[in-house]
């Protein structure tokens, strides 16, 4: 999947995150479970993660990232036409995520819809919405990814409940003619999804299926596999279809699945470690919110540059995967 050949760019314009304020460090895990620090951090590189509270909504955190994008960007609500949400953790089965966050922002211009790829959810959102601004139906996104998978959680496993956590993340894209842009936006993507692996990471539960909510299941080790190779796959050709070398990339932003993921992929690619954003350490693993709450870190931080290239890639439930390419 490339970006559609088109007279506009979808160009980053604002980034914000929210984290909920309770942190749940591995320590106080220590006391629910069967583990401790030292197990905890050498497979996964997780100190502490944080947690939503009693009555916190997935569209709470959602709208919260979504409202730090936009003073970023400078824009109100009425100039928001667009918004797509990622998540695997909704408020409600129906109606979607984005519509309550919609109505939470005071947006009544437009369309707003949830994607569902779980892990991979930002990554899809991003290259959804770029392919509707690149064909003039909008002219600005507000693209989130906000999870609650601390409510999806089997607290008795060890082996799943020391690498999740709850966040939301957001971006604002606007539409632009090239000339506008003068270089910056979305350059490109890459999607992909196998569904011969999806008893690799799921969720026992559903609607249609048993009528409950479920708890997630994975089979991690075979997860770790996919996931380098899938991974990096998709990252080659994304920088390949933009005409482009690895050496160009200014900042991998991956998904924050697992320390040991970020490593394997950085070492299968190439790329220094001074140029990946990690932020499992302290959020954990926050599903659809990873990417753009590890963008936001960045951009808190200052390091991240106008006219900078920055890759962004995931994999998730699915299994799905892919990257991104934009020019900031």
């Amino acid at each position: 999947m490339t970006t559609l050949q088109s007279e506009y760019r979808s160009v980053v314009t604002g980034i914000g995150g929210y984290l909920p304020e309770r942190i749940l460090t591995n320590e106080d895990l220590s006391k629910m479970v069967d583990t401790d620090d030292a197990w905890i951090t050498e497979r996964t590189g997780i100190k502490s993660r944080h947690i939503a509270a009693d009555g916190e909504l997935t569209s709470d955190l959602g709208t919260k990232a979504a409202i730090k994008a936009m003073e970023d960007a400078g824009v109100t609500a009425d100039d928001i036409d667009l918004i797509i949400c990622a998540t695997a953790t909704p408020d409600k089965t129906f109606p979607a995520t984005a519509s309550i966050i919609q109505r939470k922002l005071g947006v009544t211009n437009g369309a707003a819809f949830d994607v569902q790829a779980v892990c991979s959810g930002f990554v899809f959102a991003m290259a959804t919405a770029d392919n509707y601004l690149a064909r003039g139906q909008f002219k600005r996104a507000l693209v989130i990814g906000a999870e609650t998978f601390s409510r999806i959680i089997d607290w008795s496993d060890r082996g799943t409940c020391v690498l999740f956590g709850d966040g939301g993340g957001a971006i604002v894209l606007e539409r632009q003619t090239k000339e506008e842009a003068n270089g910056s936006g979305v350059l490109g993507a890459h999607l992909r999804t196998d569904g011969r692996y999806v008893d690799l990471l799921h969720v026992d539960g559903g609607p249609s299926s048993t009528q409950t909510v479920g708890h997630l299941r994975m089979i991690g080790n075979q997860v770790f596999k996919h996931a380098v190779n899938k991974i990096s796959e998709s990252v080659r050709t994304v920088v390949d279809e933009a005409d482009l070398e690895l050496s160009d990339i200014d900042w991998l932003v991956p998904h924050q699945a697992n320390q040991r993921i970020l490593s394997a992929v950085a070492r299968n690619l190439g790329v220094e470690e001074n140029r990946i954003v990690s932020t499992v350490a302290n959020h954990g693993n926050t599903s659809a919110a990873s990417v753009p709450l590890a963008l936001s870190e960045l951009h808190k931080s200052g390091m991240l540059k106008k006219g900078e290239l920055v890759l962004i890639e995931a994999i998730g439930g699915g299994l799905s995967w892919g990257a991104a390419l934009f020019r900031l």
